[in-house]
């Protein structure tokens, strides 16, 4: 993405900007710095999760590094102009990671029914509160962006976000079924693992979709 907005910025083919153009991108324009700020954390959290030994002050260094790698990149985007605005949608964007992260975290590394009845329960009290977060974020992020509610339908920003709101909506539904129908049986032992995997891919699958969605508008002019 670097290189490519490198080559946007200098008017050229992504096949015939050199190192240098890409290294003044990234040096000296906000967007390469914070495209720059990304990469380096992704190969942090590569490195750590490799090579390092784990314990609670590695596990606070990934976090960290995963949250300035996320926030990076929408603390230069859309909203940067505006300081609420930015700080609105970093934390929007950390609290759906969060939310989106630990579930496919847990469909990853949980493969048995008594492992599901631990550690679901958990993790349905943290998107609990993540999902709020995220709501009152990305509320506060809309309101600022928007001047007025018929923007979200004449405007092409504006329709990436009705849109995002809908599979959001859809998410939540889903989620709240879940949280009142899965959640007990997998705390009860009543869920296989299969199910509980099955439900978790679900899920996830919308989630990609909102994120998809997300990333369009964090470049949607």
């Amino acid at each position: 993405r670097l290189i490519v907005e490198a080559a946007q910025t200098a008017a050229l083919p992504v096949h015939r900007i050199g190192l240098g153009t890409v290294t003044e991108f990234a040096l000296y324009t906000t967007v390469g710095r914070s495209g720059l700020v990304s990469v380096i954390a992704a190969l942090g959290v590569c490195l750590v999760a490799l090579l390092a030994p784990r314990t609670a002050s590695t596990t606070a260094v990934t976090v960290g590094l995963a949250a300035a790698g996320l926030t990076a990149r929408t603390l230069a985007g859309h909203l940067s102009e505006n300081p609420i605005g930015g700080m609105a949608v970093a934390v929007h964007a950390l609290a759906a990671a969060v939310w989106c992260g630990v579930l496919a975290a847990l469909v990853l590394t949980v493969t048995h029914r008594g492992q599901w009845a631990r550690v679901l329960p958990r993790f349905s009290q943290l998107s609990l509160g993540c999902v709020a977060v995220l709501l009152v974020a990305g509320a506060a992020g809309a309101l600022i962006r928007l001047n007025s509610p018929a923007e979200l339908w004449t405007t092409g920003y504006g329709r990436l976000l009705t849109a995002k709101i809908l599979v959001t909506a859809g998410l939540l539904v889903l989620a709240w079924r879940n949280r009142a129908d899965w959640l007990p049986a997998a705390r009860a032992h009543r869920a296989s693992a299969s199910l509980s995997r099955s439900r978790s891919l679900t899920e996830l699958a919308i989630m990609t979709v909102a994120l998809t969605f997300a990333a369009a508008l964090a470049v949607a002019a």
